[in-house]
């Protein structure tokens, strides 16, 4: 899950990015103890995600600002609902009103998104889940976005699993070795908690792979046809992944080969950030 820290981390490069010496209009143009009451509001209807991040971007710009959550991450939203409620010193809600915004309609956007294709494949046993195809630096909140739209995440980094690709295969067999005794090597090598990942994009690849024991094969690229050949083919002794170019308007089709796991870059590379407004009120004393 997203950690605190991470949280911590991200909103406060945003806010030192927007804000590097302060927010020189608010402290000129705003009383010192004017208050202000604002509400997220919904422009639009979607899938909410950020609520934490939202919250971060006002409490670490002023711990005495409040942020009351009227709608939690996964729950849907329509159009005029009132999402969340900030009330707090108006000088530290106007500076935090631009990254707290930027977050929650990002997430809000990726949710949303990946409610649409968790919906397509809903009547199969298909899961749809995330790649590495993230916002640098980004990542941790925009795969708890995928999350909150009821997907899965891929692994998290080049650090938590083998995944071995055609440069990969190429640079393995130049060695002399067969591609499945150049797997079978690897995989000894490795902790027997290590999971083992090989893309494939063509079927006549899938059995020298299959025999070396790994975890999923990945059908790079590969037709419907292709795709339920490869199936067939893999039967069970291996996870079956489906990856490149899946649309909206594609993605059903694909769960209805029989493949395990659809990995969507477009998940969190091509969503459209929410229109999402913050409407604020200002008392002085």
């Amino acid at each position: 899950m997203l950690s605190r820290s991470a949280i911590d981390r991200v909103v406060t490069a945003a806010l030192e990015e927007d804000a590097p010496w302060g927010d020189l209009t608010s402290e000129t143009l705003i009383p010192e103890n004017a208050v202000a009451r604002a509400e997220l509001v919904a422009r639009v209807e979607g899938v909410f995600s950020g609520a934490a991040v939202f919250a971060a971007a006002f409490t670490l710009t002023d711990p005495s600002t409040s942020v009351v959550q009227r709608v939690a991450d996964g729950e849907r939203f329509a159009p005029g609902d009132t999402l969340a409620v900030v009330t707090g010193p108006a000088r530290a809600v106007l500076t935090a009103e631009r990254i707290g915004l930027n977050f929650v309609q990002r997430m809000s956007g990726i949710a949303t998104l990946t409610a649409r294709y968790v919906a397509e494949v809903a009547h199969t046993g298909a899961r749809i889940v995330d790649t590495r195809k993230t916002t640098p630096g980004l990542r941790a909140i925009e795969r708890q976005a995928v999350r909150d739209g009821g997907g899965h995440n891929h692994r998290f980094s080049l650090s938590d699993a083998v995944m071995a690709k055609d440069n990969h295969l190429a640079v393995l067999t130049a060695q002399g070795l067969s591609v499945t005794q150049a797997l079978e090597s690897a995989i000894a090598r490795l902790p027997h908690t290590t999971h083992v990942e090989v893309e494939v994009d063509r079927l006549e690849q899938i059995d020298a792979v299959l025999a070396a024991g790994v975890g999923t094969i990945m059908l790079d690229n590969f037709s419907l046809d292709d795709l339920r050949t490869g199936v067939a083919r893999i039967a069970g002794a291996a996870q079956v992944e489906a990856s490149g170019g899946v649309t909206l308007e594609t993605v059903r089709a694909i769960a209805e080969t029989g493949v395990d796991v659809i990995s969507v870059g477009a998940l969190t590379h091509s969503a459209s950030a929410l229109d999402l407004g913050l409407d604020i009120r200002i008392e002085t004393a």
